[in-house]
């Protein structure tokens, strides 16, 4: 599914999503609060229920954000959040990421809330924005597609049946009934140590003199068995995605207000540097090149084969061998990067044209768990 995008829209504003909401769905709101609001809020909506109100208010006594849940018209408890991050007159990127139980709310690129779901974000079908906000933009980015890797298709093994000898506690009543067969891995298991999981039908006790009649109908199970229940092939291995580097994709539509780009990873154990470059037709827009040796990040653009100067302040979040999430927001002025849920280092822009900025790429000593765009 496409990339949604509402810019400069007049408010109040309602905007469909289509769709729905899914995990890994962002969304990404950037604008300008007017130096006059009271309160603005931005509602995830279905129908006339709201699962999530996310509610700047701002009065002489305490700037806050509310946020909460309408549901059958019927306000749920507020979550109270203090102080309010987003100042009268001020410009703002929120992002909205949907995760499996919480929705994650990211402010000028600093971890805000995590609100959890009161129910299922898939019913959520548009977003409502009203109050005192300007909104320059509206983009709705659902989960990324990882590129799969490379490695042919691989068929599991064939799967082997085991049927243990059944018959119903109602024989007589029940003579066709099914027998219940397990999938396993490998050869038959030796009689009376095949244990799966979940479990038969209790083997009945039979008075002296019945068993030929008891053998005779476990005969009929099995062979109905057979006849009735072909065996079915199993669905082929799929390899996990992989992020092979040096790894470079493109930014469908550029990298522009309200587009954020995640990686996570991990330094090798002896790295010495690693890059991620935001790339154009005519250079690097931004050349982000952490520095261990050096105990450093680098920050810096490659425009019409000329450097410029180098960006060195922020400190050093990156250590070998230790995971790390960096996100690069696009913001109207410049590109917030978060590290970790934190806010290291902004960058501002030297390139104007944002949709020409559409290769992402990642060299040096590093390894790659996902990138999502």
């Amino acid at each position: 599914m496409q990339q949604q995008s509402f810019n400069n829209p007049r408010i109040p504003f309602t905007g469909a999503i289509k769709g729905g909401l899914r995990d890994g769905t962002d969304i990404t709101i950037t604008g300008k609060v007017q130096p006059g609001a009271q309160r603005f809020q931005v509602d995830f909506m279905c129908g006339e229920d709201r699962a999530l109100h996310f509610n700047p208010r701002y009065s002489w006594l305490m700037n806050y954000v509310v946020c909460n849940t309408l549901q059958k018209s019927v306000w749920g408890d507020e979550e109270y959040k203090h102080p309010n991050p987003l100042p009268h007159g001020s410009a703002f990127t929120v992002v909205f990421m949907v995760k499996p139980d919480v929705y994650t709310i990211v402010v000028n690129g600093v971890h805000f809330h995590d609100y959890k779901h009161r129910f299922p974000a898939s019913r959520v079908e548009n977003i409502f924005i009203n109050g005192g906000v300007e909104i320059h933009s509206v983009t709705i980015q659902p989960p990324a597609q990882p590129v799969q890797s490379a490695v042919p298709t691989r068929t599991a093994p064939p799967m082997t049946v085991v049927v243990q000898n059944f018959a119903p506690p109602n024989a007589q009543s029940a003579p066709h009934q099914a027998a219940v067969c397990h999938p396993v891995t490998g050869s038959f298991a030796p009689q009376g140590s095949f244990a799966p999981q979940g479990s038969f039908a209790p083997r009945p006790h039979h008075p002296r003199g019945r068993g030929r009649q008891h053998s005779h109908k476990q005969h009929l199970n099995r062979q109905h068995f057979n006849q009735a229940t072909p065996r079915s092939a199993p669905p082929p291995y799929t390899p996990s995605p992989t992020y092979a580097v040096p790894y470079k994709t493109v930014l469908q539509g550029g990298l522009y207000p309200g587009k954020s780009i995640t990686i996570q990873g991990i330094p090798n154990q002896q790295a010495d540097k690693f890059t991620i470059n935001l790339r154009c037709n005519d250079g690097i827009v931004l050349h982000f090149n952490p520095r261990f040796q050096e105990n450093t990040v680098v920050r810096n653009s490659l425009l019409n084969n000329s450097w410029g100067p180098e960006e060195r302040s922020g400190g050093m979040p990156f250590h070998c061998g230790q995971p790390f999430t960096v996100m690069f927001v696009c913001d109207v002025a410049c590109y917030r990067i978060v590290v970790n849920g934190i806010q290291m280092f902004t960058f501002n822009h030297r390139h104007s044209n944002h949709e020409e900025t559409d290769i992402l790429e990642v060299i040096g000593d590093v390894s790659l768990s996902s990138v999502q765009l």
